[in-house]
């Protein structure tokens, strides 16, 4: 069974963090929503969140992917945590899936996980001026590689449902889809 890392950060968006660890879930991965500190996590719309576990206490463990939820100030926090850095490097080093959403690909940009890759997020985020070495695109998921990246909340399932098809493999995709009676 693939293990799932979500790492949460006080200011998460809510949407993309609960679609992510619902839609995995239902596909029967394990997910692992770990926050950055102890305690309950007030996302960016006043939704509180609680963690299954902190990031000290699985920091080492081993996951198939790690998932970074966006929303301000979710992804600064996630980006400033030298935990998070460290961790997205080892994992990319390991050939383990690394995937963000909205303003999270920054945390990617960052640990130079997308030095030559395509890649989205939500819009200004990743500049193709600031940022040279990535290839921007205005795409609801790209997935390059083992890195999968994401535009905002209104994508979220979609990016979701890529995470699956990742992981798990077409057919549990459209078996997790089909029941979310999407049009």
């Amino acid at each position: 069974m693939a293990r799932v890392l979500v790492p949460l950060a006080p200011g998460c968006e809510e949407l993309e963090a609960v679609t992510v660890l619902d839609l995995l879930r239902r596909a029967g991965i394990e997910v692992v929503a770990a926050g950055l500190e102890e305690g309950l996590v007030r996302c960016s719309r006043g939704t509180v969140l609680m963690p299954d576990t902190t990031l000290d206490e699985v920091i080492e463990q081993r996951f198939d992917m790690i998932v970074l939820p966006g929303g301000l100030p979710g992804a600064d926090h996630l980006n400033d945590d030298p935990r998070i850095q460290q961790l997205l490097r080892r994992m990319a080093e390991e050939g383990v899936y690394t995937a963000a959403i909205c303003a999270a690909p920054k945390v990617l940009a960052n640990a130079g996980l997308l030095d030559g890759r395509k890649a989205t997020s939500y819009p200004g985020v990743l500049e193709a001026a600031e940022q040279p070495s990535i290839q921007v695109l205005d795409r609801p998921v790209v997935h390059d590689g083992n890195v999968i990246t994401s535009r905002g909340p209104g994508t979220a399932m979609d990016f979701a449902l890529e995470l699956i098809e990742s992981l798990e493999g077409k057919d549990k995709r459209d078996e997790v889809e089909k029941a979310l009676v999407r049009p």
